[in-house]
């Protein structure tokens, strides 16, 4: 089976073939952002994180409290069903579900999407994990990965990929979440975290098991 980064850069490389000014600008965007730190706020090994209650897709509401009196927690912050990147990153996730449940942890993964948008009814079915939708993004801001999306690239999901993130996000158009992933102690404070501006990169899902391996 193929590494998600494998997956990831034949998916940039795609992009630069059917797009190479699109992927440059992109890159220029990526290093001005990183050389601003983008992301320097996200929470810390060792902080206590901020804790949430979200709905799920059919709309109820899931406590990380509750989650976490089940043991370790594994928060991954996502931009949405749109996102081909996010699609590669959960579906790698999914394939390594047996693996971090089997190490006594819970997965979720959040998006600004409304509770029924998320992912489709079908592919809700399929994934084993909670699906949670965090609409105004406050809960991304509380854990610092919280960004403005850029107005070259929010043009271009509006214009080139007819999106219109207020409608799928319910009235919140302008940020997204940075990926980002946290594990999360039993008791709430995180003990390993990934977190990149760069839309297309994701952690791996190897890494995430190994980091819970540690934890026990």
């Amino acid at each position: 089976m193929k590494k998600l980064k494998e997956l990831t850069d034949a998916k940039i490389e795609s992009g630069r073939q059917a797009n190479p000014e699109f992927m440059r600008r992109v890159d220029e965007i990526i290093k001005k952002e990183k050389e601003f730190e983008q992301g320097k706020n996200a929470i810390k090994i060792g902080q206590k994180a901020p804790s949430f209650e979200l709905p799920n897709p059919e709309g109820k509401p899931i406590s990380l409290d509750v989650l976490l009196e089940n043991g370790p927690v594994v928060v991954t912050f996502y931009r949405g069903s749109w996102c081909p990147y996010c699609n590669l990153q959960l579906r790698a996730l999914q394939a390594k579900l047996d693996d971090i449940h089997a190490l006594g942890a819970t997965l979720v993964a959040i998006s600004p999407q409304v509770p029924d948008g998320s992912l489709t009814k079908d592919e809700i079915s399929n994934m084993d994990f909670t699906v949670l939708s965090d609409q105004d993004a406050k809960v991304a801001q509380q854990y610092g990965v919280a960004w403005e999306v850029p107005a070259f690239l929010a043009e271009h999901m509006r214009v080139d990929r007819n999106l219109d993130l207020e409608k799928i996000n319910n009235g919140n158009g302008d940020i997204l979440p940075i990926p980002a992933t946290f594990i999360l102690g039993q008791d709430g404070v995180v003990k390993w975290s990934y977190v990149n501006v760069d839309y297309r990169t994701r952690s791996e899902p190897d890494e995430i098991i190994e980091a819970l391996k540690n934890l026990s």
